[in-house]
């Protein structure tokens, strides 16, 4: 089974190879007049027209759907209610990033549904608390708190904000209280994130919304350091690629000047990888590119392949000033889907670290590499090590296939068990 980090290894090249392949194949799509006319989209079957008629009488009208009604999926492929076959190029809005149906988790899912399901944060629960732990060792964070969605993360990182700027204030000073988001941003549909959203047609019909949001110009270093004033400004929201607004991707330089302004006038920067995080962008995090830490990370779509989950990542300095009841969740956190949170992210203890770019990858372990070097080396897979004797250094020969590779990655991920064996 391939995991959110199993990938990362080849962290340019595919995103590059991508552009390259779409950019040479577009002209293709834009076909002539005359063929346009011979071409009709498929007929609605009646299994399909019921399901659409009966989706009109009974849920709220909110999305304008698609005239396909999806019935089944496996790997990269869906099915509709005829049988016809799809190359899921959507994923779920970037969900199912391990495809559908991927068979380690659903046993899992199976597992630890005849297990336990649901008990509430009343009570503690060991999936739940692994994959805290799992998330705050693979990245800058040291506190996670757990909800059921993108927007749901983002309303406890507002509530995170605000409450963290009330805990700096001595008695009698106005905490700072607003906040800074920029254009062709999405952050959500809740009465909190809607408002950091800057899309005019998500938040006027609601209006008024959460007030003291100031809309930026992505990517106008200037004006974001003349708006982000101390005693002003609470926190301020980005994502480093953007989804919804258009796929545009911050700069180095605009992400470093956000981190300096907010060090500089108190404020928090909360990245929302809701969307780009979780290896969408051959990194783990999509932060990472940019060698810029914030002081907030949001995470939900890909994080449980697919059921619902969120998660809001935190430093300690702005985990200290919640207390016990500032937020909660009835939900959020649940066994079975930390468990499969837990598959998806990869959850082999032993793993601190995947590094390195195309065909040089060193993979950072936790004890010494040794054992599953040897272990590789009898089930015919040659590895080194690097570093201290803790680094798997993969470096295989320029020609290698992709098969040869895939195959590769299965003897290693059989191997792995070698390193549990040797640290007992």
């Amino acid at each position: 089974m391939a995991t959110l980090n199993s990938s990362l290894p080849n962290s340019i090249s595919p995103s590059a190879d991508l552009r390259r392949r779409f950019k040479r194949k577009i002209s293709s799509c834009l076909v002539s007049e005359k063929s346009q006319e011979k071409t009709s989209s498929p007929s609605i079957s009646w299994k399909a027209k019921e399901i659409i008629e009966m989706e009109a009488k009974y849920l709220v009208g909110t999305y304008a759907r698609a005239p396909v009604a999806i019935e089944r999926g496996n790997g990269c492929r869906v099915y509709d209610a005829d049988g016809r076959e799809y190359l899921d190029m959507a994923a779920g809005i970037a969900v199912n990033s391990l495809g559908h149906c991927d068979p380690d988790l659903v046993k899992v899912l199976v597992e630890q549904g005849s297990n336990l399901w649901h008990v509430s944060n009343a009570y503690y629960s060991l999936p739940q608390v692994e994959l805290a732990k799992r998330l705050v060792e693979c990245s800058f964070s040291d506190r996670v708190f757990f909800t059921n969605s993108g927007t749901e993360a983002n309303e406890a990182a507002i509530k995170f904000a605000r409450k963290f700027q009330r805990h700096l204030i001595a008695g009698g000073e106005e905490p700072a209280t607003e906040f800074i988001s920029f254009s062709n941003s999405f952050h959500g549909r809740t009465i909190g994130s809607v408002a950091l959203t800057s899309k005019e047609h998500y938040r006027i019909p609601f209006e008024p919304v959460m007030p003291g949001v100031t809309f930026l110009e992505y990517g106008d270093i200037e004006a974001a350091m003349k708006t982000i004033v101390s005693g002003k400004t609470a926190a301020v929201f980005v994502e480093p690629i953007q989804g919804e607004g258009g796929i545009y991707s911050a700069t180095k330089d605009f992400l470093q000047a956000l981190r300096t302004a907010c060090d500089d006038n108190g404020a928090l920067l909360i990245f929302d990888e809701v969307q780009c995080g979780l290896g969408r962008t051959g990194h783990l995090w999509a932060h990472e590119a940019y060698g810029i830490i914030p002081d907030i990370m949001t995470l939900a779509k890909p994080l449980a392949g697919g059921l619902p989950i969120g998660a809001c990542l935190t430093t300690e300095r702005v985990a200290e000033a919640m207390n016990l009841g500032d937020h909660g969740s009835t939900f959020a956190g649940s066994p079975l889907v930390c468990k499969v949170a837990l598959k998806a992210l990869g959850d082999n203890p032993h793993v601190k670290e995947v590094r390195g770019l195309g065909l040089i990858v060193g993979i950072e372990l936790d004890v010494s590499a040794t054992p599953l070097v040897n272990a590789c080396r009898q089930s015919g897979l040659l590895v080194l090590t690097a570093g201290k004797g803790n680094v798997i250094r993969l470096v295989p020969p320029l020609i290698i296939s992709e098969e040869e590779l895939e195959y590769a990655a299965e003897v290693f991920k059989k191997c792995m068990p070698a390193l549990d064996a040797a640290s007992v």
